[in-house]
């Protein structure tokens, strides 16, 4: 990923953050066919090695885990809130006009070797720590308990467990750094004015940015 320094974020608990906020991952490997994207959930253990580790799992059915390279890492990718910037916002416009429309995003690549888990009482731990977390703001939160045993242990044995101890983590928040102060307030103006919750995020992060920018 190309990252220019100004958008470049490297503070770990940072990191962390996103990927706990945004757990949805990208999980891309490499099997004897080809490049391979999965799209799942992904639960942090932050206190694993330097970075943390990744665990999940996937369908039994699902070639990822039975064709693949091992001597090539994986790459997961967190995606946080995105949003189209219009020049418009910028006020700069009105002086020069020599603006031009852009993507704001924020996002952190995890790279490390994939490691396979087939062992049911693995699986079962590694789904209720995911549950639990993603339960959690639920009035009600329901556990694996709450369905028959003979039911989950059958979902259980269909599919493996996957872990990733993470070796390096590069994060990019393009957050208008490379625009004057009043350009950025003018973009958290106009992603508010979208009333849409993710632009909403968006500007709350440009907010930040400007703050330590100051």
């Amino acid at each position: 990923m190309y990252v220019p320094t100004h958008f470049e974020e490297s503070n770990v608990d940072v990191l962390h953050q996103l990927m706990q906020a945004h757990p949805f991952s990208t999980l891309i490997t490499l099997s004897s066919t080809g490049i391979n994207a999965n799209h799942i959930p992904l639960h942090l253990i932050p206190q694993a090695g330097p970075f943390g580790a990744l665990q999940g799992h996937v369908a039994r059915a699902n070639p990822v885990w039975g064709d693949l390279i091992q001597e090539v890492e994986a790459l997961v990718i967190f995606q946080g809130p995105d949003a189209y910037i219009s020049p418009s916002w910028y006020p700069t416009k009105q002086i020069d006009g020599k603006v031009v429309p852009t993507w704001n995003y924020i996002t952190v690549h995890a790279y490390g070797t994939l490691r396979v888990i087939d062992d049911p009482a693995w699986v079962k731990n590694q789904l209720e720590s995911l549950t639990t977390q993603q339960e959690a703001s639920f009035e009600k939160p329901w556990a694996i308990t709450d369905a028959p045993k003979a039911f989950t242990d059958h979902m259980i044995n269909a599919i493996v467990g996957v872990e990733i101890l993470i070796t390096k983590l590069v994060g990019k928040w393009k957050l208008s750094q490379n625009q004057p102060a009043l350009n950025q307030a003018g973009v958290v103006q106009g992603l508010q004015s979208l009333n849409q919750s993710e632009a909403t995020r968006l500007a709350s992060a440009v907010e930040k940015v400007q703050k330590k920018i100051r």
